[in-house]
């Protein structure tokens, strides 16, 4: 997470309404918050933080850091598709412009995602600048219903934020019990390219990959190394020889049985290229948010279907019906997993 701002920030103080009453909150990384003692607008920092407010609380939601595309806006309440775009105060290449953000008048920033010293330094940095509460939120998807539950007290929306953190155990528990009953020498080797070329990838312990590893597959990329995102070459993929490829692209998806050096790698020889769905939000990653929720369904239902003992269209309705808030009708349903499941499925 990294902080971009421009411009003077003291002529847009006046901006912020100051808080009647304030209420100490210890973030995940362990600063202490003064929260106003009502908040009615969220401001989120980045692409993960905009689908947990809109998860829990859309009503409170400032705006997005990226505006949705029209192939997306179907899959939101219609309430939230014209929000203000204000760009990002975290990440690779921060665009947010603090005019933007200040004229928006939220109560509080929200950051969710990895949380260490650095991201610290960046929370506490802007708060001094801005004069806005600014809290961190620990983004681990294995902590994703104590994530939840958190930001629904935070927020005032106790009851909504128990039901999604009660989704999100029972898919964990599920979860659990799928990768008990696999061996191990059953758990599929997996290449995971994002971009229309597919060269890009995660290290091993790359949050953008954490999904893959929940699921209990290899991601052959970790033989690259430890770390975040990089760049590789098709000969590196074709060395590693993964089992299964995971699109971010359906672009790259379509054109690796036509390409002479991908079309060596076993996976695609044998057909098993996929396509993460991404509507409104990615399933594996883009952004690393709860909405993983259900693209661990998927891969579940994709990397175990002689064992994963679910109804993986059903569970797709359920998950956007209760976390999204929008009733899936067939021609949605299609098109979200076109390319995600074998052609049998």
């Amino acid at each position: 997470m990294i902080s971009y701002f421009a411009g003077a920030v003291g002529a847009f103080l006046a901006l912020i309404p100051l808080a009647a009453e304030a209420k100490p909150f210890t973030d995940a990384a362990g600063r202490t918050v003064e929260l106003p003692d009502h908040i009615g607008k969220v401001l989120a920092a980045g692409p993960p933080a905009s689908v947990l407010i809109y998860a829990i609380a859309p009503e409170k939601l400032a705006g997005w850091v990226r505006e949705p595309k029209e192939d997306e806006k179907p899959y939101l309440i219609e309430a939230v598709r014209g929000l203000p775009t204000y760009g990002r105060l975290t990440g690779k290449g921060g665009t947010a412009n603090i005019e933007a953000v200040l004229a928006a008048k939220p109560d509080i920033i929200i950051d969710v995602g990895t949380v260490d010293a650095t991201y610290a330094s960046l929370a506490d940095k802007v708060q001094s600048q801005t004069g806005i509460p600014y809290v961190l939120i620990d983004g681990s998807f294995g902590k994703s219903a104590e994530t939840l539950r958190s930001l629904g007290v935070m927020l005032g929306a106790e009851e909504r934020g128990d039901k999604l953190a009660d989704y999100a155990d029972e898919t964990l528990k599920e979860l659990a019990a799928t990768m008990a009953a696999v061996p191990a020498d059953k758990r599929p080797r997996v290449y995971y390219g994002r971009g229309p070329d597919g060269l890009e990838t995660g290290l091993a312990g790359s949050i953008n990959l954490e999904i893959l590893e929940s699921a209990g597959a290899v991601n052959v990329a970790a033989a690259a190394g430890k770390g975040s995102l990089t760049q590789v070459s098709s000969e590196q993929v074709l060395a590693w020889n993964p089992e299964v490829i995971i699109a971010a692209s359906p672009k790259f998806a379509a054109s690796v049985a036509a390409d002479p050096v991908w079309s060596k790698v076993q996976a695609v020889g044998k057909g098993q290229v996929f396509s993460a769905p991404s509507l409104p939000f990615g399933w594996f990653d883009s952004p690393p948010g709860i909405n993983r929720l259900i693209g661990i369904r998927w891969l579940e239902a994709l990397l175990y279907g002689d064992i994963y003992q679910g109804d993986l269209k059903a569970e797709t309705r359920e998950f956007y019906k209760l976390f999204y808030q929008v009733d899936l009708d067939d021609a949605q349903l299609a098109t979200l997993l076109k390319g995600a499941l074998p052609e049998a499925e």
